[in-house]
């Protein structure tokens, strides 16, 4: 089923976010944790593309393991920035003849030491969006960020190259995350003036682990309010109390974008089945409301 379709739907969609795995033995352990997470019924489940390409394969298998064997519509994601165009086609061909309907187009982050773009590959996603809208009846995701992408100058700018994008045939967007619903709530008021008006999925990261957020703000530029740092701050080192105070932390970002409005809310939850039962048990009665 095609994410479109499914959120012009009633109700409140919660989808989750896996990776695949980088070596055959921990294939099955993957598998094993997004059926878990598959359990717990999200309106779809997104399936990462290693840096590089590198897990393509695993990508497409996974995805199609969601789709075949738990029965949740798949999301595949497919970055472009190391991989030539033919590839990339490769790809895109093998997730058609396997009934993937959904695909998150993404540049990827340029690896270091290389001179970018290189011949053959692709510069920007929405040269991906383009050839994906060629190659079959997709239905299309891509990035957004409420804080600025790194590499513009200006919010202004950015929300100008977004509105290229989705012009180019993208049919939903995915935030990077956010710690700060008002940034969100600012960022979707600026793009709808600018004639952005695809669905916007508010991407949700419950942090359980506090050293990863060092790394995660170098490369989104995301940035991370007092309340949140106060979190980091007091139960950083006590990795029991971070989990649950970072999960806390999550459910009510999500309870109030749902109280204002946002029906569409993507969870990365990092193969973490015990994580995205939490949050659906801290949203229990708020979805059903």
């Amino acid at each position: 089923m095609k994410i479109k379709d499914i959120l012009r739907g009633e109700g409140i969609h919660i989808s989750f976010e896996v990776f695949p795995p980088k070596t055959e033995d921990s294939y099955d352990a993957v598998l094993e944790a997004a059926g878990e997470i598959a359990s717990l019924q999200p309106a779809f489940m997104s399936v990462t593309y290693g840096a590089g390409g590198g897990t393509s394969r695993n990508t497409v298998r996974i995805a199609t393991r969601i789709e075949e064997d738990f029965q949740v519509p798949s999301l595949a994601h497919l970055t472009c920035v190391s991989s030539t165009r033919e590839e990339v086609r490769q790809v895109i061909a093998s997730l058609r003849e396997r009934g993937i309907e959904n695909i998150l187009a993404l540049r990827g982050d340029i690896p270091e030491d290389v001179t970018f773009p290189l011949p053959h590959h692709y510069r920007y996603a929405s040269e991906l969006i383009e050839d994906i809208r060629r190659e079959g009846d997709f239905c299309i995701g891509a990035a957004c960020y409420p804080e600025g992408h790194v590499e513009a100058a200006t919010q202004k700018e950015d929300i100008l190259h977004l509105k290229h994008k989705v012009d180019c045939g993208v049919d939903f967007l995915t935030t990077q995350m956010f710690f700060d619903n008002s940034i969100l709530y600012s960022f979707l008021y600026r793009i709808r003036e600018a004639g952005i008006t695809v669905p916007v999925l508010p991407g949700i990261m419950p942090v359980t682990n506090a050293k990863q957020m060092k790394r995660i703000c170098a490369l989104s530029g995301t940035v991370l309010p007092q309340r949140f740092r106060a979190i980091l701050d007091l139960f950083g080192d006590h990795p029991a109390a971070m989990e649950q105070a970072g999960i806390a932390y999550a459910v009510d970002q999500i309870i109030d974008l749902i109280a204002n409005g946002i029906q569409d809310i993507h969870i990365y939850s990092m193969n973490r089945p015990r994580t995205a039962r939490a949050i659906m048990d801290g949203l229990s009665e708020v979805i059903k409301a």
